[in-house]
C-alpha cells in the first residue's frame, strides 16, 4: 500500500519538475527530478510499511530544517523595494 503512495508522490513531484522546467526554474526542476527518481525507486523496493513511514519522517525533517535555514538565513526580505 505504501509503495503505491511513494509512486504517487513521485508522479506529482515529476509534474512539478516539468512545470518548473517550463517556467525556466532549472535548479528547482533538477531538485524535483531528483526527488521524483528517489521516490519512484523507493516505491518499487517493497519495504515494510514501518520503514516507509520512517523514510517519510526523515524526508519531512530534512525538508523542514532546510526550509527553515533558507527562510531565516538566505532569503532576505525586501519590504517592497
Amino acid at each position: 500500500m505504501m509503495d503505491r503512495m511513494y509512486r504517487g508522490l513521485g508522479f506529482w513531484t515529476g509534474i512539478f519538475a516539468v512545470l518548473f522546467y517550463i517556467g525556466n526554474m532549472y535548479n528547482m526542476s533538477l531538485l524535483f527530478f531528483a526527488q521524483t527518481f528517489i521516490l519512484i525507486a523507493l516505491g518499487y523496493l517493497k519495504l515494510s510499511e514501518r520503514v516507509y513511514v520512517y523514510i517519510f519522517a526523515g524526508y519531512c525533517t530534512v525538508f523542514f530544517v532546510g526550509f527553515t535555514y533558507y527562510a531565516l538565513f538566505i532569503n532576505v526580505p525586501s519590504f517592497g523595494h
